[in-house]
């Protein structure tokens, strides 16, 4: 029997189960059982289709970690109507391109972030705007509570869904040129979500907290995954170490998703306040993506802490989820952290390859590097009115798999290793330098917080090596002093030449570095960013 995949099937039984059981808590601690979450659910199902929207139509959400945001979600996937979740980062300019480019018909923002709908307005699309607390919103919107109030809390009758029809549009960021829309489906948010659910053991006793960005390609799937599973979630409006930690003691928090920059802020937080409690009766198990953490950032989430640490890999066009690291065969007491930095095996329904220039397998040495690409149910249909992109994607080296940028080994074991992105190989006299290598040994410096390793342009070697650095505390060692510390390591080629500190790098909203950014400022006078 063939049933179509779809995403409501994940509240539709939190309410058969657990309809009468605590399912959301909101960021002011306001509770909500899964009956009363999905009522709301309803109420503003109905009011889309007063308003006249239809199977496919988009609905812009410019929020933080609420439990407005989740309750969008589900309204939307019940009607078939498309959703759109920004990043709460963005500039005007960049929400004008996104919000004419998916042709959103209605805007649900938090009353915080109006301003920034509010100066490009006049020039959108959209028919609606509504935001959470009107009053406090600058513009005319319409109030979100006053708006469901006045609608029906009745089931609406459900679409006939075709599970491979977009469900939402979430766009990337990080990248140069226009933003891309990347299209996921019913059938893709649903795979992704069984696997995450069963790589991460996701069940009815956990206690889900919120410092990842549900924007960021859904809560990487935990909005599916810890409600259908009958788990709770416990929103945070905005990371604060403090309150992390607060609410992790006050709800016996078990699980949480978090990117490299919220570790070091709790690392910092921590190491502030020595004497307080990390986590309350559940053992807590966290998940980090992007960059691998330092091995001591890891040591102190296990050892001091006493979390689990889980790393998973992948993008926002393939769900993100497509590899951890995290393993009880092939994991020992002595080599434990090294697994955990490395992006690991491909999960379940997933092939995950790494290939020549010529689409063909690397050998499985952990030496030899070639590209990352990806098949499997939880990977994209494509980016939203971008064929040449998608076509681009599919089939630039390998048919049928997408294609990633990321430069990796595979070992005899089918654990991949990220060297590096495509675009950040440092290319120096001829020779290739791997900008993460030379990375994870400045992390290894006592006085380095975060850095970043970018290619400059030098007229001897076309390019060389520079790396920026955050200090951590007020010590800023010499640059002669960095240069030689990684001398005395690394190949001479593979050194920087040259060393700046500031004071933060610019990153994406999952804590990725962001190193075109740091590019652009050498490059500027070139109409190319490499040598």
């Amino acid at each position: 029997m063939k049933v179509p995949m779809t995403t409501v099937e994940f509240l539709d039984r939190a309410v058969d189960i657990y309809g009468d059981h605590l399912g959301v808590i909101a960021d002011d601690g306001t509770e909500f059982t899964y009956n009363e979450f999905n009522e709301r659910v309803n109420r503003l199902s109905n009011l889309f289709k007063k308003w006249g929207l239809k199977y496919g139509d988009r609905v812009a959400i410019l929020s933080f970690n609420t439990h407005w945001l989740l309750e969008t979600f589900y309204a939307t996937n019940q009607l078939g109507i498309i959703n759109v979740p920004l990043n709460y980062r963005l500039k005007p300019s960049e929400y004008d391109y996104i919000l004419k480019d998916c042709g959103a018909r209605v805007i649900i923002c938090d009353s915080e972030l109006t301003d920034r709908i509010e100066e490009i307005r006049a020039e959108l699309p959209a028919e609606y705007y509504v935001a959470y607390d009107a009053k406090d919103a600058k513009g005319d919107w319409e109030d979100y509570e006053e708006l469901l109030e006045s609608s029906s809390p009745e089931q609406p009758e459900r679409p006939d869904y075709d599970e491979d029809d977009v469900c939402t549009i979430n766009y990337t960021s990080g990248t140069t040129g226009d933003p891309k829309g990347v299209m996921r489906t019913y059938r893709t948010e649903h795979w992704h979500a069984l696997i995450l659910s069963t790589h991460f053991q996701i069940n009815d006793g956990d206690v889900y907290l919120w410092t990842l960005p549900m924007f960021h390609v859904n809560g990487w799937g935990h909005i599916y995954s810890i409600t259908g599973n009958g788990g709770v979630h416990v929103c945070l409006k905005k990371v604060d170490p403090a309150e992390v930690f607060n609410r992790i003691n006050k709800y016996n928090v078990s699980y949480l998703c978090a990117a490299p920059t919220v570790l070091n802020m709790l690392i910092a937080h921590y190491n502030d306040n020595p004497n307080i409690t990390t986590k309350g009766d559940s053992h807590v198990r966290l998940t980090t993506a992007g960059s691998p953490p330092p091995q001591t950032t890891m040591e102190t989430i296990e050892n001091e802490f006493g979390w689990e640490i889980r790393q998973l890999y992948g993008l926002t066009e393939v769900a993100p989820f497509i590899t951890t690291s995290h393993s009880f065969r092939f994991t020992t007491e002595e080599n434990k952290y090294e697994l955990k930095k490395m992006q690991g095996f491909e999960a379940l329904g997933t092939d995950v390859r790494v290939v020549d220039n010529v689409g063909n397998d690397v050998e499985p040495n952990g030496q030899e590097i070639g590209e990352i690409v990806i098949r499997g149910n939880q990977v994209m249909k494509g980016y939203w009115n971008k064929p040449e992109a998608t076509e681009e994607a599919f089939n630039a080296k390998r048919p049928g798999y997408f294609h990633t940028g990321d430069l990796a080994t595979i070992d005899e074991n089918g654990m991949c290793e990220i060297k590096d992105r495509d675009k950040d190989i440092i290319i120096s006299g001829g020779e290739n330098i791997s900008s993460v290598e030379v990375e994870n040994l400045l992390y290894k410096h006592p006085a380095v917080a975060q850095c970043a390793v970018i290619g400059v342009p030098s007229e001897k070697w076309g390019e060389t090596p520079k790396a920026i650095i955050v200090p951590k505390g007020d010590e800023k060692p010499a640059e002669e002093e960095i240069i030689k510390y990684c001398k005395e390591k690394i190949a001479g080629y593979k050194c920087p030449t040259s060393v700046e500190y500031v004071d933060a790098l610019p990153t994406t909203a999952t804590g990725k570095v962001q190193k075109f950014e740091l590019r652009r400022k050498y490059w500027e006078d070139s109409d190319k960013s490499v040598g």
